[in-house]
């Protein structure tokens, strides 16, 4: 039977894309160990460790704090205000239901000022979380598309994937810091015969310093693409109803998406699709998504 008629079971979809993400979080740990070997060999290993606690600290620390507070400043940039049940009982109700089908406890509710489809979730981990839909998710999308579109979201709280992107993004920030110390370093380094034995070390790790944050930003994009496609099969798990999804999918498709002004690059690979333009995306192509969700 042809690949495109094969049926897809939601729970391979899911545990797939765990395994995927997990071997591609091995290659990030596989970089920052190639890099830290190479450095160690170019430079004194006392400098290269004082580099890597310096590196990991700071990594640590500034992403602690963002993680602490990583809704606030989620519903902050893109100034959403807390729904009213009285006046957005439908969105209450639903989430509501999905809650008690996923066992999750009850999300705070946002309301996001936009015309497009669109919606978000975050929050450290299910019991600090928060959902945020756009006012033009809630006045285009049916009630079925709705549902697979916070279903979507519950997924992506299910799987605790902020707390899976936190560790990416230390482990990211720490190769960044790293690289960007060994650069700069080599401007202050003395030019000693003791130095010469180690030409070849310096060569390679200048080029891993290069392209080292490179190669790890991209693999950070594929990571978040995998979540994209589990939080996509979470939805089904949920709402045992694909169409949903399918059809709030269609829509945004169809939509002349113009960026938002109110969205940061930084804050895009939160939303179930890219409001912003971005030549590396953070989100998988929705034809993909279309299509896989329709062999579920």
């Amino acid at each position: 039977m042809p690949e495109k008629y094969q049926r897809i079971d939601f729970r391979d979809q899911i545990s797939n894309n765990k395994l995927k993400s997990f071997f591609l979080i091995v290659i990030i740990f596989a970089v920052i160990i190639g890099l830290g070997y190479v450095i160690a060999k170019a430079m004194a290993p006392g400098s290269f460790f004082f580099i890597m606690i310096f590196a990991s600290l700071f990594s640590i620390f500034y992403v602690w704090i963002s993680y602490y507070n990583s809704h606030k400043i989620a519903i902050a940039s893109v100034g959403a205000k807390k729904a009213s049940r009285q006046e957005y009982k439908q969105y209450y109700d639903i989430v509501e239901g999905l809650t008690l089908a996923s066992g999750l406890p009850m999300p705070e509710l946002y309301i996001m000022p936009s015309n497009q489809i669109n919606a978000f979730a975050s929050g450290r981990d299910p019991k600090h979380a928060v959902v945020c839909v756009t006012n033009g998710a809630l006045d285009k999308l049916e009630k079925k598309e709705l549902e697979g579109v916070l279903a979507h979201e519950l997924g992506h709280i299910a799987s605790y994937d902020m707390r899976y992107m936190t560790v990416v993004a230390v482990m990211v920030g720490m190769i960044s810091i790293i690289s960007q110390m060994f650069l700069r370093s080599l401007w202050f380094k003395s030019g000693g015969d003791d130095n010469k034995g180690n030409a070849i070390f310096i060569v390679l790790a200048l080029i891993l310093a290069i392209l080292a944050p490179i190669v790890v930003w991209l693999v950070q994009m594929s990571i978040s693409r995998k979540r994209e496609y589990s939080a996509d099969a979470s939805a089904v798990k949920f709402t045992r109803y694909p169409p949903g999804l399918i059809g709030a999918l269609k829509k945004i498709q169809k939509e002349n998406i113009v960026p938002e002004k109110k969205v940061s690059q930084a804050m895009a690979p939160l939303f179930i699709s890219s409001p912003v333009r971005e030549w590396s995306s953070t989100h998988p192509p929705l034809e993909k998504r279309i299509k896989i969700l329709e062999r579920m």
